[in-house]
């Protein structure tokens, strides 16, 4: 972990005397005004803290501080300055979020003791960050472990949708891939809810009842509501509450990318070539994002990238995405076609061949280079 300090000050015979005395004890760099020292921390961050002075030519030490913030959340934000005056320390404070206030000349104890306990408190946001995250992981892999093995067809829509929608990150360069990914991989979750047949008979292309139409149409709500407390994936429920809505203004960019995967995904796993899906969802007026669909036609022109292959259970490996369902020589379904092969899913397999004789060869597509995995 970097705990790389910061000094920003237009005069170089200050940062001269910063460095000459901290150096031995701190990881000291500096910079000669808030223009250098931004492009320092674009170049060599993070930084642990940055600390400025406030009277400075161009920008002051509030301006840069609060620069500072949007580049670098977690960076420990300090100021100094020779003019002590009570409502420039609170501006100080309230804009730039900052950590201490200190006034020059500073001695040396006081200017140590503010700088440890700067550092102690980015250790302390970063280690809460690393839990965050991780309790994060964990509990989405729980969740789409549970869908696996509740609902296996659920889980390979799920896997089906979050392969497009990748593609789509990939190839349209969209922000926030995580949390569009995120709610790919869980879109169908809400799914856990229902039998086991029904998305069987909707895979099969069957006729629905009214009440399973309904049935159907209450998961996107279903599975909002299973992750919404979780930390950080409040947007992602909203886009997973709206999957089926038709387009409107206020329905998040999010939203509209993963409808156009679903419906997709839907279309052509009842056996529409990518040509005819399209032609169908362009003549849904009010459907679909008509900018978002273009993106979307591009992208799929990736899956020509893939090598198909037959291979036996043991030669599975991850990244290969199933080009067929995976069943038993009874017809118990263990995985759905179109998900994205992981650890867990292999494990399931070798498993489940100790007890069912599993149809074999297995084909798959396998991608140049694989994709990356979630950063969370």
């Amino acid at each position: 972990m970097s705990e790389k300090i910061l000094f920003v000050d237009d005069e170089i015979n200050v940062l001269d005397a910063f460095r000459a005395n901290l150096r031995k004890r701190f990881d000291v760099t500096t910079a000669l005004g808030p223009e250098e020292g931004l492009k320092l921390l674009q170049e060599s961050g993070p930084f642990a803290v940055v600390i400025s002075d406030l009277k400075m030519p161009k920008m002051d030490g509030i301006t840069f501080l609060t620069q500072v913030r949007e580049l670098s959340v977690d960076t420990v934000r300090m100021m100094i300055t020779g003019f002590a005056d009570v409502e420039v320390a609170i501006g100080a404070v309230n804009e730039g979020q900052v950590f201490r206030f200190l006034t020059k000349p500073c001695p040396p104890a006081t200017l140590t003791k503010a700088l440890a306990a700067g550092l102690e408190q980015y250790r302390l946001v970063t280690a809460e960050r690393e839990l965050l995250r991780g309790t994060l992981r964990g509990s989405i892999r729980v969740l789409t472990e549970a869908l696996s093995l509740a609902n296996p067809e659920a889980y390979g829509r799920s896997e089906r949708v979050r392969v497009l929608v990748r593609k789509l990150v990939k190839s349209a360069g969209l922000k926030n891939a995580w949390e569009l990914e995120l709610a790919a991989m869980l879109s169908h979750i809400g799914c856990m809810a229902l039998p086991r047949i029904l998305l069987e008979n909707i895979a099969a292309g069957k006729e629905l009842t009214t009440e399973e139409r309904k049935l159907y149409a209450s998961h996107p709500a279903v599975g909002a509501g299973l992750i919404e407390h979780i930390p950080r994936l409040g947007k992602v429920a909203e886009i997973i509450a709206n999957q089926h809505k038709r387009l409107d203004p206020q329905m998040p960019e999010g939203a509209r990318v993963l409808k156009i995967a679903v419906d997709y995904n839907m279309l052509e796993s009842k056996g529409l070539a990518p040509q005819h899906i399209f032609v169908r969802m362009r003549s849904c007026a009010g459907c679909y994002d008509p900018g978002i669909l273009d993106k979307f036609e591009k992208a799929i022109g990736l899956e020509g990238d893939y090598i198909r292959k037959n291979v036996s259970v043991k030669e599975l490996t991850e990244n290969m995405i199933l080009e067929e369902n995976v069943k038993t020589q009874e017809g118990l379904l263990l995985l759905a076609k179109g998900m994205e092969l992981n650890e867990a899913s292999i494990y399931r397999l070798i498993q489940a061949g100790k007890t069912f004789n599993i149809i074999e060869p297995i084909s798959v597509l396998i991608a140049p280079e694989a994709g990356q995995p979630v950063e969370l």
